[in-house]
């Protein structure tokens, strides 16, 4: 797995840290995301989360995705100042810290990058074949599907997100522009 990452690309309301291991005594308030999971302990990302005044600190204890280098493990900030993203090898959970029983574990299995745009003020999801995008407010959109496996993207410029497809029946990689307001292609 690779190493942790934190992205507070959008002011949180909250401090978190991300700890190497569970602590041996666990604080008042513990969560497990998801709440019906085995193994949980396995590999999981443990988050340490103060959130604003004032709540108690809380752990939040992530499942893992997958053990491979290639997907995310981190916590980034979100467009919602009390919300925070925890991803655990490509496994991404959305919680709101002031009431962390509330979450949302992203269909993406998994989520190979994770994509700050404050411009648009999104945090994008990048799977294998669309993207998904967060906002204050919860999903925002979901992209058509923009390739038969595999992304790879190249620039965001003026509200728009240029990438690459691969397309399996030309066996060619294709160029989609992705308007980041609406998720909508537009004409590259």
């Amino acid at each position: 797995m690779t190493a942790s990452q934190i992205d507070l690309s959008f002011p949180p309301s909250w401090r978190a840290e991300i700890l190497a291991a569970r602590p041996l005594i666990l604080p008042t308030r513990h969560f497990v995301y998801p709440k019906e999971v085995e193994e949980v302990e396995r590999g999981a990302l443990e988050v340490m989360i103060h959130p604003r005044a004032p709540n108690d600190p809380f752990l939040a204890t992530c499942a893992l995705g997958f053990r491979d280098p290639a997907v995310p493990t981190g916590i980034w900030s979100m467009p919602h100042p009390d919300s925070i993203c925890a991803v655990a090898g490509g496994y991404a959970y959305i919680f709101d810290t002031s009431a962390p029983e509330r979450f949302t574990m992203l269909p993406f299995r998994p989520v190979l990058q994770v994509l700050p745009a404050p411009g648009v003020n999104l945090l994008l999801f990048i799977g294998n074949r669309a993207i998904l995008a967060w906002g204050a407010h919860g999903e925002a959109w979901q992209s058509p599907k923009l390739s038969d496996e595999g992304l790879s993207l190249r620039e965001i410029r003026n509200g728009q997100l240029q990438g690459m497809g691969w397309n399996m029946i030309t066996d060619r990689e294709t160029p989609f522009l992705l308007d980041l307001r609406t998720g909508q292609l537009m004409k590259p």
